[in-house]
């Protein structure tokens, strides 16, 4: 009778932790920022103010910087400003 409730713990167990796998993998992919979104941030956002801006004018540690700052005066969200910085730093 045993058995049966240890088969089970270790089913539950397994499954929570490919569930917590699947949500480790999105944060990260979240934490890196997405290109596509990035592209489509700077022309809706960043856009009204500058004029495009090269991003091989700065190296890719010159950005994060920039971005940070530039996050507050646009009032962008956090991901949105790892989507603009993951753009920037990919098309440098």
């Amino acid at each position: 009778m045993r058995t049966m409730p240890t088969i089970l713990a270790a089913v539950l167990a397994a499954a929570s932790v490919a569930g917590g796998g699947a949500a480790w993998a999105a944060s990260d992919e979240a934490r890196q920022g997405d290109m596509g979104r990035g592209a489509q941030v700077w022309v809706n956002n960043c856009n009204r103010c500058h004029e495009y801006r090269d991003p091989k004018e700065f190296r890719d540690g010159l950005w994060r910087p920039i971005i940070t700052h530039m996050r507050i005066r646009a009032g962008l969200t956090g991901q949105e400003a790892r989507d603009v910085l993951r753009y920037m730093q990919e098309s440098n």
